[in-house]
């Protein structure tokens, strides 16, 4: 006690996370603490938030009554919104108390470590420790990053289950009704309970302390019950039985399906309800919840939402949403069996769209297919008359083209979509993504940041804020900003992403920027985690992955793993990855040098260049140019030349002083260029130069 009430007061961290088994006193040490505090603080105002198995089922599930996530948009947005929300009205310090934190969802474990991260509230969490059990990511990380203080409680064994076994079984009808409610659901309102179990039901599980309760912060009026011991649901879970359970689902669903709630996590939760009931929901409504689960980025869930859907009904949208949730966890060839069963004719010009857009995505990424991808969505524009489809499939196609390397006619294409005024959110997104990422590629720097942000406007489908991402952070090192770029990376993998592919996408984001600071084994980290998820979906990110890990174990001299990895980078790319082409020459490069074969990597390193130029990406073979010079090229001078007339930016001008200074062997120049790439964070170029140097003095 003495520890916690230190950390909620004396500490230079926000607060303290209390770990211990189930049962052992975390959550009455929490409220004596968060008591002592407001005794201290009278404007003190205390938020508490409790994790159960039923609250992990839905994103925001124990946050749902704090917070507003009635406008759904992506989870990173979700999160800031959440935390907005939760200091609304609050005029003192807030303090928040989330009990049981090892239940809580994802999205629900992120907000607490960014709460914790930014300081911005006192803090008590309680969970079990690792030891323990199973615990969120995002939690773990609250002790092992060292944001809150830890608090470690030891004491007499947890209850055992058979007496509570006995307990549950002594317990009068009506307070064990409670108990099997608050099993299949917790937390209930106790008028719920009350039409349930019956009246009196709740105050005699009080009595018998099988349940406790508590007023919502937001609305004191609005009282919930909790079992009073974590192991109270469990075993009288296994006493119910799967029927028991089932029937128990049934009648909470009937009763929650009386007043529907404006609340989204209720909706989800009362849909994850009715799954395993006897109470179907209107298909419609489970649609209508698994696309919300997606859009929250809940993959699983919508999966689960959608498949029950689809099976009671055949709808078509049910089909989409199980076809997106599939593909976007990489598993594609289920998504195109859905998506082929369909059969085009059939469909109006909006159902044609909602088929087509997903389908097309499907094949030239996760199947590979890019060439079959781009007949199909020609051949489906051909038979829609109507501006507005025809925009947006054309936005797709700008997307297709630029990963295929066609950056010229990516361009093009995105050009008039963003000017066209039937494009929709979806078409504008596509369009201002690819448009994003030609640009930096392309070396016009001065454009990326107002496309970058006409993206971020529009609603993003599955991944596309990452190709935003890249060409921002390429645009910041490119300005020689490498911690801004590193910091805008961070917010891809700050536990925002929360779901695979989109956690690994984010750290190769990272990886790019920390290969450019000379962080080879960091970078190196990330990206053999990261590569490895990737390698089940059919993203272009997946080959790049392995390009960027080549590169950074061939610079940590680690010659076998680097051609282990650049052998499965050369068998994964292909035109769908063809956009990073220049990549996979530069990864050649960095391996022959790790074998000592300087003049094979200088060549490889010229190749990626001139190919970088061949296919317009001016700003890639500017970096491109310089990999030679670091590699010791003396004859890059004149492409660097050319090259930073056409594009000005610190590290072309930078690169070029380089190739000049190399070209002279001016050991002076060279000492000087070291330091000013030192200057700017680019520590392996920096040594590189220093090297050089020492050759020439």
């Amino acid at each position: 006690m003495e520890q916690l009430d230190a950390a909620l007061v004396d500490s230079s961290r926000p607060g303290a996370v209390v770990l211990g088994p189930d049962g052992i006193g975390k959550s009455t040490l929490a409220r004596l603490a968060a008591e002592h505090l407001s005794q201290r603080y009278p404007d003190t105002v205390v938020r508490w938030v409790t994790g159960t198995p039923t609250e992990r089922m839905v994103p925001f599930g124990a946050f749902g009554h704090l917070v507003d996530i009635a406008d759904v948009g992506k989870p990173a947005a979700l999160l800031r919104a959440a935390r907005a929300s939760l200091a609304r009205g609050v005029p003192g310090q807030l303090l928040l108390v989330v009990d049981d934190a090892h239940q809580l969802d994802i999205l629900s474990a992120t907000l607490v470590y960014q709460l914790a991260l930014a300081g911005t509230a006192r803090m008590i969490v309680t969970a079990r420790g690792a030891e323990f059990g199973a615990t969120p990511e995002a939690i773990a990380a609250l002790w092992s990053d060292g944001l809150l203080d830890r608090v470690d409680v030891a004491g007499a064994d947890a209850a055992n289950p058979a007496g509570v076994d006995e307990f549950i079984a002594e317990l009068p009808t009506p307070a064990r009704a409670v108990l099997e409610f608050l099993a299949v659901a917790e937390p209930l309102s106790v008028t719920d309970l009350a039409a349930l179990a019956g009246d009196g039901a709740v105050a005699e599980a009080q009595d018998w302390g099988a349940a406790e309760t508590r007023a919502r912060a937001d609305d004191p009026a609005d009282v919930v019950a909790y079992t009073a011991h974590p192991l109270f649901a469990e075993r009288t879970l296994a006493v119910l039985g799967r029927e028991g359970a089932r029937r128990r689902r049934t009648e909470l669903v009937h009763r929650l399906s009386q007043r529907p709630s404006d609340e989204l996590s209720d909706r989800l939760r009362l849909a994850c309800l009715a799954l395993d009931s006897d109470a179907e929901q209107p298909v419609a409504e489970v649609i209508a919840a698994a696309v919300q689960a997606l859009r929250l980025g809940d993959l699983v869930l919508g999966e689960r939402l959608a498949r029950s859907a689809l099976d009671r009904s055949g709808d078509l949208a049910a089909r989409l949403a199980l076809a997106n949730s599939l593909a976007f966890q990489g598993r594609g060839r289920e998504a195109e069996a859905l998506l082929a069963a369909i059969d085009p004719a059939e469909l109006s010009e909006p159902e044609l769209m909602a088929w087509t857009l997903p389908r097309a995505a499907n094949q030239f990424f996760m199947l590979g297919q890019p060439e079959r991808a781009t007949a199909f969505l020609q051949t489906i524009r051909n038979r829609i008359p109507d501006a507005g489809p025809r925009v947006t499939l054309d936005a797709l196609s700008a997307t297709f083209a630029m990963n295929a390397g066609n950056l010229a006619n990516a361009v093009d294409i995105a050009t008039e979509v963003l000017a066209s005024p039937s494009a929709d959110d979806q078409a504008v997104a596509w369009a201002a993504s690819a448009a994003t990422l030609c640009a930096a590629r392309q070396g016009r720097f001065d454009e990326v940041e107002p496309l970058a942000r006409r993206a971020m406007d529009a609603e993003h489908p599955g991944l596309l804020r990452f190709t935003v991402g890249l060409g921002q952070t390429t645009t910041l090192l490119m300005a020689g900003q490498l911690e801004a770029a590193a910091e805008l990376a961070r917010q891809f993998t700050d536990f925002a992403e929360l779901q695979q592919p989109g956690r690994a996408i984010g750290e190769v984001l990272l990886a790019h920027v920390l290969i450019a600071a000379g962080e080879f084994g960091h970078a190196a980290t990330l990206l053999g985690p990261a590569s490895a998820a990737l390698e089940r979906t059919g993203y272009s990110w997946g080959p790049l992955s392995l390009m960027l890990l080549a590169s950074a174990l061939a610079q940590q001299n680690d010659i076998a793993g680097a051609a282990k990895v650049l052998s499965k980078a050369e068998s994964r790319h292909g035109t769908k990855s063809a956009l990073f082409g220049p990549e996979l020459g530069v990864a050649r490069a960095w391996r022959l040098a790790a074998g000592r074969d300087i003049h094979g990597a200088v060549a490889a390193a010229r190749d990626a260049a001139r190919m970088a130029e061949r296919g317009g990406q001016h700003g890639v073979a500017l970096q491109a140019w310089h990999e030679t010079v670091r590699l010791g090229d003396s004859r890059a001078v004149d492409p660097l030349t050319r090259l930073c007339g056409e594009i000005d930016c610190v590290a072309g001008r930078l690169a070029l002083a380089h190739a000049q200074a190399l070209a002279a062997r001016d050991g002076t120049a060279l000492r000087t260029v070291s330091d000013e790439f030192a200057s700017l964070g680019m520590r392996a170029a920096a040594s590189d130069a220093a090297a050089q140097a020492a050759q020439y003095s």
